[in-house]
């Protein structure tokens, strides 16, 4: 249920520092842990342990040029539902129960066995995206990651007639109602306030130029983070 994130707001550390002992499994479960502990740890505000500053540190690595990679890839964390029914529930707590296992099982897979399969439940292949039904307010602190990708943005005197020349490139990554990640363009008046280096964009005409990615996100709470890195 919805509350269960909140509930366990004060055990993250400690599911997280169970989670990864998981590393020690084989090659194959390795990828999951880090994105599920990425999950958990924004949806709490980055609370402080080891295991969420190494994801944090994961988190802002994704968006260290280059390439940008989407800081949190929620398809990686696998929570064990393969299957929607036409009622669906709410699966906020599978957060919880995959940063809980402790023992020797794989993660729960997206494919069973088709002789497995419910008659009245309908098989969902997934591809960039959760696995689970992530559509519920619950989860509104993945859908709050934006990445704006500034590749580059100049402005400049022109030497022969004084007018202020101003070109720049921006993208924006968002993610969609299941977790999945896409790029638009965007522009520098679309940058958040708390983005820096551009103060002096349009006023008057001083030399800039600037690259930078820009992310900012809300945790469960509705708390804002922002991260910034120049290149």
């Amino acid at each position: 249920m919805h509350y269960l994130i909140k509930k366990f707001l004060p055990s993250i550390a400690v599911a997280l520092t169970v989670a990864s002992f998981s590393l020690l499994a084989p090659a194959r479960a390795q990828t999951y842990p880090i994105d599920c502990a990425i999950l958990l740890c924004l949806s709490g505000g980055w609370p402080a342990s080891v295991p969420c500053a190494r994801a944090r540190a994961e988190f802002i690595r994704r968006i260290t040029p280059w390439p940008v990679e989407p800081p949190l890839q929620i398809w990686r964390c696998p929570m064990g539902a393969s299957y929607e029914s036409d009622r669906q529930l709410n699966n906020a707590d599978r957060i919880i129960e995959v940063l809980y296992r402790t023992d020797s099982r794989r993660p729960l897979q997206s494919l069973p066995l088709d002789n497995l399969v419910p008659t009245d439940l309908a098989l969902r292949l997934v591809q960039d995206r959760s696995d689970i039904d992530i559509s519920g307010p619950e989860f509104n602190f993945v859908r709050s990651i934006r990445v704006f990708d500034v590749r580059y943005a100049r402005q400049h005197e022109s030497g022969r007639d004084g007018d202020c020349n101003r070109s720049a490139t921006v993208v924006l990554g968002t993610y969609g109602t299941q977790g999945d990640f896409s790029w638009q363009r965007s522009s520098i008046t679309a940058l958040p306030d708390a983005h820096v280096g551009l103060e002096r964009w349009g006023q008057n005409c001083p030399g800039i130029y600037h690259r930078s990615v820009f992310v900012d996100w809300r945790d469960y709470e509705g708390n804002y983070g922002f991260e910034q890195v120049n290149y």
